[in-house]
């Protein structure tokens, strides 16, 4: 996995939610109890990505971040949403549901 480029990581059928996040910011260390919920509640239904800004300047400049969390939706290639801040683990469910409902409809 560690190997693998954000692209391919990103390519999946299945939702993935990616998690822009810092070491050192609060909100996202209260955010990662939230993640490992919505994983035990999707199993399969999502794949979920951590990136430390720090480490991965670019990536954070090509999205850009600005802000620290930030999340994003990806789902075969393409961004399918992105927001700043906490997010709830309810709208989580809710926009991943959506993408995954969307591969479904195909």
């Amino acid at each position: 996995m560690a190997n693998a480029s954000f692209s391919d990581l990103i390519k999946s059928e299945t939702p993935t939610l990616v998690d822009f996040h810092a070491e050192w910011c609060g909100p996202c260390k209260m955010m990662k109890p939230i993640l490992a919920e919505l994983k035990s509640s999707l199993g399969d239904r999502v794949r979920i990505i951590q990136i430390d800004v720090d480490k991965n300047q670019k990536l954070a400049q090509m999205f850009q971040i600005t802000g620290v969390p930030t999340f994003a939706i990806f789902k075969s290639g393409e961004l399918k949403w992105m927001q700043p801040g906490m997010q709830q683990l309810q709208q989580l469910k809710n926009l991943i549901g959506q993408f995954s409902d969307e591969m479904a409809a195909h």
